[in-house]
């Protein structure tokens, strides 16, 4: 869900924000590293408190946790265990603190079936924020950098480093970036938190954990970097095109987002053409093809015989580097498939970007029955707040022009395209919170590909929502009640699912952790991990 035309490759991570911020020379943030402090040894708590202990401590690098084991050990007097008792996977799920899509000030279309995966009260919220910031406004020491223990923090981030057995990890990131948020005057803040956050997170700890290191290399990023500079910063070497394959492959066994879209588009796609002899369907993020293997074979059961086939792939820089070549790959792989079904097939590779196509890459024939198919993608079309040109609306009004028989569309549920930085980060914590949870019920957390699947599958999406901005932060989510409005005025309407669409997917959701769940909305596909949706499928015409 992360692939965008603007992605250089899959270990390329968007450009950040590329103003910095003036002065920050004066506050140099140490070199960036993302630890590994973990040692939690209970499984599955959700980090609420901390416990301190003195070990030998073992940390990560994005560099150094890739495919091989790369673990680094060095001497700390100290490293952070997160637990509670309070089980992740319990009624009150993922602990947002802005899990409701109606507070965020550019939500004015949100679901109605926008709860999330455990709602902490905003009051309480604020009174830990206030009861944390009166902390630091009483530490009346010097908040010039010295030399000692902690060699480059201030007196009041030596204090903080002495209360992280007392400090929660998500209060501590809230305010991190309400800190940075709020501009120069509390830089000094902000850099001593990220060095008391440093030992809080833990790629291969709990999910809040995780997902703080990952929001750490954000908030960094874009307090100091900017430009290119943000390929140092992460210290992420390039994967191999085979091991960026693995590392997609885990994502796709173990967590259903794709398969949802998968599963309800085909089931959608099928019952719209289902009398049609020629079909075209245009496929706006066809990396590996995957879906179509499922659909050939389905079609090829039609009664009366399989129709003529004809698919338009427009590809992504990620999906690219993953499969080692162009599209021809993809064509080939298909037609060996529809081959074997005895479906007539042509592949037909648009080779330009999703932002850059026009009617004549296309080419449209005589007869055909059209389809188009948006799998995780239009977030990343720049929209009227970035550019006057307003691709995203532009590309829906192209394709409506088409007069498809159907258009299928799968997004995240999150709403961070317009949102200022403050409550998108917040809104990138709830959402991401939920996803870390519904990966670590389905894979050890010291398992090497899961880590390695969520810095280069992942990861790169967190930090380039928390440290771009402009047309650099291509990651620009909306609910569904924004591209319903979006859709409309392109001339859209809704195609209503039938049952089968449903009960596709609720069968497909066997396979996997109870804690998911299909909700049907409207017409509409509500993918849930326990009550936060996820992600959505509609169809339109």
């Amino acid at each position: 869900m992360q692939t965008s035309q603007n992605h250089q490759s899959s270990a390329s991570v968007h450009s950040v924000f590329h103003q910095p911020v003036q002065g920050i020379e004066s506050y140099r943030l140490p070199h960036i590293q993302i630890l590994d402090n973990n040692t939690c040894s209970d499984g599955g708590s959700q980090g609420t408190s901390g416990s301190y202990q003195t070990h030998k401590e073992q940390f990560h690098t994005l560099e150094s946790s890739t495919a091989t084991n790369g673990l680094i050990a060095y001497d700390s007097p100290s490293a952070v265990s997160i637990s509670s008792n309070r089980s992740p996977f319990s009624p009150q799920g993922s602990h947002s603190y802005l899990s409701d899509p109606h507070q965020s000030p550019d939500n004015a279309y949100g679901s109605p079936l926008s709860g999330s995966s455990g709602v902490d009260d905003g009051n309480e919220f604020m009174y830990k924020l206030r009861e944390l910031e009166r902390t630091l406004l009483e530490d009346s020491c010097s908040c010039c950098f010295q030399s000692g223990a902690h060699q480059g923090i201030s007196a009041q981030g030596r204090n903080l480093m002495e209360m992280i057995p007392m400090l929660n990890l998500k209060d501590v990131l809230l305010y991190c970036a309400k800190m940075v948020s709020e501009g120069e005057g509390d830089l000094l803040t902000a850099v001593d938190l990220m060095l008391v956050l440093e030992q809080m997170v833990s790629v291969s700890g709990e999910p809040i954990q995780r997902l703080g290191a990952y929001m750490l290399e954000g908030l960094r990023a874009r307090l100091e970097f900017s430009g290119s500079k943000i390929y140092k910063a992460l210290k992420c070497e390039q994967p191999t095109s085979s091991d960026l394959m693995s590392y997609m492959s885990v994502l796709f066994q173990i967590c259903p987002y794709w398969k949802f879209a998968y599963r309800s588009m085909n089931v959608v796609i099928g019952e719209a053409v289902a009398n049609e002899p020629r079909i075209h369907i245009i496929d706006f993020q066809i990396a590996q093809g995957t879906q179509y293997m499922y659909l050939i074979h389905a079609l090829a059961k039609r009664h009366g015989g399989p129709p003529s086939l004809r698919i338009t792939g427009i590809d992504d820089s990620q999906s690219l580097h993953a499969r080692g070549g162009g599209l021809d790959v993809v064509g080939k792989r298909l037609a060996e498939v529809a081959a074997s079904c005895n479906v007539p097939f042509a592949f037909h590779d648009a080779s330009v970007s999703a932002c850059e196509i026009e009617l004549k890459h296309l080419i449209i024939q005589p007869g055909e029955a059209i389809v188009v198919n948006f799998p995780y993608v239009l977030h990343h079309m720049p929209d009227e707040s970035v550019s006057t040109l307003n691709p995203r609306d532009r590309l829906l009004r192209l394709v409506k022009s088409l007069s498809p028989k159907v258009v299928t569309i799968a997004e995240q549920e999150s709403n961070t395209n317009t949102s200022p930085f403050y409550y998108r980060f917040c809104e990138t914590m709830d959402y991401y919170m939920a996803m870390f949870e519904s990966i670590d019920v389905a894979c050890p957390r010291d398992d090497k590909q899961r880590i390695n699947a969520e810095q280069h599958c992942v990861a790169r999406d967190i930090v380039n929502m928390i440290a771009c901005e402009d047309a650099e932060r291509v990651e620009r989510h909306e609910l569904l009640g924004k591209w319903t409005l979006r859709l409309k005025m392109a001339g859209f309407m809704p195609y209503a699912m039938s049952p089968s669409v449903t009960n596709a997917v609720r069968d497909m959701l066997k396979e996997y952790s109870t804690n998911y769940s299909v909700v049907e909305h409207n017409g509409a596909l509500y993918l849930r991990w326990i009550n936060r949706n996820m992600a959505t499928s509609s169809a339109w015409r």
